[in-house]
């Protein structure tokens, strides 16, 4: 599933100037000025708390920052929740919890969803051959085409993952935002897993992940933004954040950064 290169005058995937977020009086995000070009692949990276999925709720529309802040998405202030999804997927994993709940919702049904942002197919609802198609195609994209039929409820933690990444791809977005999309998956799932994302961003699928592993930042991605205690602390190549020094720096404790091929490792030096 080939998706069409970003040209050089496409609007930024992601622009945000003067963001600053508020919770009990606290600042907990504060970005005077943040852009990832279109077509530009990154990692967000920082500790628990370090503002990561508070900038995810910012891209999602879960919240909103303080007055006179300028959060723009592909150029727009305000989208249609169905246009977005065209343009950016989106996969958490807690977003799963809502698949696995009551009633079952079948994996086929639940990629055919997404065209709606709903959480499976309703009477009201006129979906097409067309969108079941695309469905389809994404599920193949993905490996997990054996998993129709089945309930999302009866699938693995990896499957599911797989299922969500699919119903995201169904559209042909530009860009995916990854937010811990490893989170509970075994060492053999989690490889298989990046594997399958390593395919889709040669694919030409822009990659925006969230995430606390350098173990997981993609070969295909070569910018990394820093996030400390909700402030930017780093941003620029990934070759040169990548580092013992850099990463000590971010996490508050000594941190040994290895690499093996185009991936990365870190580990505790003690």
């Amino acid at each position: 599933m080939l998706n069409a290169p970003a040209m050089a005058d496409d609007p930024p995937l992601l622009a945000l100037a003067g963001v600053r977020v508020m919770a009990d009086e606290a600042v907990i995000l504060d970005l005077p000025a943040l852009t990832i070009a279109a077509g530009e692949s990154c990692a967000i990276l920082g500790a628990n708390g370090s503002g990561k999925s508070t900038l995810v709720k910012l891209v999602t529309r879960e919240l909103y920052p303080a007055w006179g802040a300028d959060v723009r998405i592909f150029g727009h202030q305000s989208w249609n929740v169905f246009e977005l999804r065209k343009r950016l997927g989106i996969v958490s994993s807690s977003e799963q919890l809502d698949f696995d709940a009551e009633p079952p919702l079948e994996v086929l049904d639940c990629v055919v969803s997404g065209f709606f942002a709903s959480r499976g197919l309703w009477r009201h609802q006129h979906h097409t051959q067309e969108m079941i198609d695309a469905s389809r195609a994404a599920l193949e994209e993905v490996g997990a085409s054996r998993l129709v039929g089945r309930s999302m409820a009866s699938l693995s933690t990896g499957e599911a993952r797989r299922v969500l990444i699919a119903r995201a791809l169904a559209h042909r977005p530009r860009a995916l935002l990854l937010d811990e999309p490893c989170a509970g998956l075994d060492p053999a799932a989690r490889h298989h897993f990046l594997e399958m994302l390593r395919g889709i961003a040669r694919g030409g699928t822009t990659m925006l992940l969230i995430t606390h592993h350098i173990e997981e930042i993609l070969p295909e991605i070569e910018r990394i933004v820093m996030l400390r205690d909700g402030h930017l602390l780093h941003d620029g190549p990934k070759a040169n954040l990548l580092t013992s020094d850099r990463l000590t720096d971010l996490f508050g404790l000594p941190v040994r950064v290895s690499s093996r091929g185009d991936w990365y490792r870190a580990d505790i030096a003690g």
